[in-house]
């Protein structure tokens, strides 16, 4: 009974993680569908996902949570930009990237889903959340290391949770083409950009504050340090191109287009693509861009938030707002409040 329970409560999470991506089913059929049926409905999911979220339903919720956290900071960091992280078909797939050509813009979406998928596992981990992980077993409660310092504490897992968001992140990418090398890489970039910024905690232990043992441990960063990490590599992305071999002629790796080495490959690090971008100034659904009519901007700042830049030229709308609210209030003995009108006038520019 207990096991069924626990079944009904995890496919109702998993619904709820997804209804955000989509309203498929009604809350109330969900208890009574397995879990074929529910990973058949998430949208966007290829074939091996599919699998993994029928065999794994507790890490499919923590994947959906770590797409929705990618997502959000990839807004974050785009947010006075002419591309602002959205795109054509965000509402029909669990990714809602799909559609975006071989740009920067690309490679860092790719980057900041597998990163935040990554992260998302990691912490689920840590937390107790998943059934096949917990506190990482290499670092061994009490282990004295060659720093002269123990390991204690619950250190995070980041080998499973990198192992488990490229059999997910990965599973995407079945054609053999340039493009989906080029996802390939931005997905591991995205996955290193994590273990790459993983600190250590430590404590001491002493008497009146002295530290004759200290005990560590590793954790996950704040989220936002992984996007600002993958920010610079965005404004460093790399430029590729297919390199070409065997008998198929198919692209067997990709590397810099601009490099004094022939076929020289890029860094995992960096991020890739493969065509320049678009100036987003005008709705293409060839690109994925959503043009930026209607974008609020800002009319005194020169930056990229600024009208002239976010409008592309085309002017701005400008709107008029009054606020009106009760201000200055006072209590009189006894017993009634008297209060003033307070109003403000604010505008909004919004791009023609």
């Amino acid at each position: 009974m207990g096991i069924r329970r626990h079944t009904r409560v995890m496919l109702g999470v998993i619904f709820l993680t997804y209804c955000v991506y989509g309203n498929f089913l009604a809350l109330s059929s969900v208890v009574a569908l397995g879990a074929n049926i529910i990973c058949n409905k998430i949208p966007g999911l290829a074939p091996k996902q599919r699998v993994i979220c029928r065999s794994r339903p507790d890490a499919i919720v923590a994947i959906g949570e770590g797409a929705k956290l990618g997502g959000a900071e990839c807004r974050y960091q785009f947010k006075s930009m002419r591309w602002n992280c959205t795109s054509i078909n965000s509402d029909n797939s669990m990714f809602g990237y799909e559609e975006l050509a071989g740009t920067k813009e690309a490679s860092f979406i790719y980057a900041m889903t597998s990163a935040g998928v990554t992260y998302a596992i990691t912490q689920a981990c840590s937390l107790g959340n998943l059934s096949n992980c917990g506190c990482d077993q290499a670092k061994k409660d009490g282990e004295m290391t060659t720093a002269g310092w123990k390991w204690g504490g619950c250190s995070a897992d980041i080998k499973y949770g990198l192992k488990l968001a490229r059999k997910f992140m990965d599973a995407r990418e079945i054609a053999k083409n340039a493009r989906s090398l080029m996802n390939l890489h931005n997905n591991r970039a995205g996955r290193k950009s994590v273990k790459d910024n993983m600190s250590t905690d430590c404590k001491c232990h002493g008497v009146s504050g002295s530290c004759t043992v200290k005990t560590c441990w590793t954790t996950l960063p704040p989220f936002r340090t992984i996007g600002d990490s993958l920010r610079k590599r965005y404004k460093k992305a790399k430029l590729v191109v297919p390199y070409l071999g065997g008998r198929s002629r198919r692209p067997i790796s990709l590397t810099l287009k601009r490099s004094k080495r022939q076929h020289r490959k890029p860094r995992r690090s960096h991020l890739i693509y493969l065509e320049k971008s678009p100036n987003y100034c005008d709705f293409d659904e060839t690109t994925g861009s959503l043009g930026t009519i209607g974008r609020s901007c800002n009319r005194t700042s020169k930056g990229s938030d600024g009208c002239d830049l976010m409008c592309c030229g085309r002017g701005y709308n400008t709107h008029q707002y009054t606020r009106v609210w009760q201000c200055s209030c006072k209590f009189h003995w006894c017993c009634r409040v008297e209060c003033g009108r307070c109003s403000e006038r604010t505008e909004q520019y919004t791009c023609k």
